[in-house]
């Protein structure tokens, strides 16, 4: 080994939930490490952190780091759908929390964990190994020679596009949110909205287990051509923020992140090189939900690669086969829901939500989850076509 080089069994883009899953389920005999480019773990927050009781307990994510939510509203112009959520609650995260709690499940690992290092470039080598540039803000640039590369790096897809494997995404949905004193709003109630206030996009109102609220917007670009700070700020001049209770201080911290917004890609597995995560486009395409995803997806790579490692020359063909499994029906049918709302006019967001007020929470929420039972599906279908005839017959 040369000065400023070091090697590994695993080399991990990206510090977040997916980055952070795959590290902790390892094989103890693995050697990995995380490069990430911030300076802390889950700081800055870039995502909302809208999730699933039942997902977190099945993750076995301790109850203290989510707020459980019972009752989601659902705004338009003119119309509000109102649940109360019984049979599968929401919830919210304190994501800084998780991810340092994610964080910790390596630390008896054979794991190495860089704080402000930016990943640059990789290359495979003719051994079949890869030697990738990094630059720490501590030690200066220096190189990492490592039988894996695990690109869990967001929209960046910062690995596979370096190795001429994939590319970023043309399409992205992009948000911003301002965080403050949860105040005299309900704690265990959750809005979203959409309308004039968001066009091709929507907002949200979520309430953190801190007392603290995260008021966002988000909007898919380049569907839109608005910046969302733009958004958010014409909603507060415009008074919105009352509509629904909400109180805006002066003094709010500012939180924003990126995801994908493409249609499901099948190949996750590039040889040695694989992604998980947003790099992946595992976040649900019309609402852009998915740390569950990430940590679930993330643990069964972790444990499959070290199948691999250990011998097991199917396992990855596994990991890649049960994501196509969970993803590829609802997340295409997701996607072209996507495009379709992005295009909505005040009048169809209107008739939108009037036509979810009709369904049961628990549907409603297995369409936020996107799991698009055929029975959710036809209902919704059955609504629009009833709707379309009341206007041609003008009841």
């Amino acid at each position: 080994m040369i000065a400023n080089e070091i090697e590994c069994n695993v080399l991990i883009v990206g510090g977040g939930p997916a980055g952070l899953s795959v590290a902790s389920h390892l094989a103890d005999n693995i050697s990995s490490i995380i490069v990430h480019q911030d300076i802390k773990i889950g700081e800055p927050v870039r995502t909302s952190g809208g999730t699933f009781v039942s997902n977190m307990i099945d993750l076995g994510i301790p109850e203290e780091l989510y707020q459980v939510i019972d009752r989601l509203d659902f705004y338009s112009d003119n119309e509000q759908a109102s649940f109360a959520v019984e049979a599968d609650k929401l919830a919210v995260l304190d994501v800084t929390k998780l991810y340092r709690y994610l964080a910790e499940l390596s630390d008896n690992k054979k794991r190495r964990l860089m704080l402000g290092a930016k990943f640059e470039a990789a290359k495979q080598l003719p051994d079949g190994r890869y030697r990738s540039t990094v630059r720490s803000r501590k030690e200066g640039k220096f190189t990492v020679i490592s039988e894996y590369v695990i690109d869990a790096s967001g929209w960046h897809c910062a690995a596979l596009e370096s190795l001429g494997l994939g590319k970023k995404p043309n399409r992205l949905g992009v948000g911003i949110e301002y965080e403050f004193p949860i105040g005299n709003f309900d704690p265990h109630r959750m809005i979203l909205f959409v309308g004039s206030t968001v066009l091709s996009g929507y907002g949200w109102v979520f309430p953190t287990p801190d007392h603290r609220i995260r008021l966002g917007v988000g909007i898919t670009s380049p569907d839109s051509k608005l910046n969302p700070r733009q958004v958010m700020d014409n909603f507060i001049k415009e008074g919105h923020a009352e509509r629904f209770g909400i109180v805006i201080p002066d003094d709010y911290k500012v939180n924003a992140g990126i995801i994908p917004s493409v249609i499901y890609e099948e190949k996750l597995v590039f040889g040695n090189a694989i992604r998980i995560g947003d790099s992946a486009n595992f976040a649900t395409p019309a609402v852009g939900e998915g740390i569950r995803i990430a940590i679930k997806f993330g643990r069964l790579l972790g444990l499959e690669l070290s199948n691999k490692i250990n011998g097991d020359e199917k396992a990855l063909n596994r990991y890649q086969e049960a994501c196509t499994k969970e993803f590829k029906r609802n997340y295409n049918l997701g996607f072209l829901i996507n495009k379709r709302i992005t295009q909505y006019s005040i009048k169809q967001w209107d008739q939108s939500v009037r036509r979810l007020s009709r369904l049961t929470a628990l549907e409603m929420t297995q369409m936020l989850r996107h799991q698009f039972d055929w029975k959710v599906v036809i209902r919704v279908i059955r609504f629009t076509l009833l709707a379309k005839i009341r206007g041609w017959l003008h009841l």
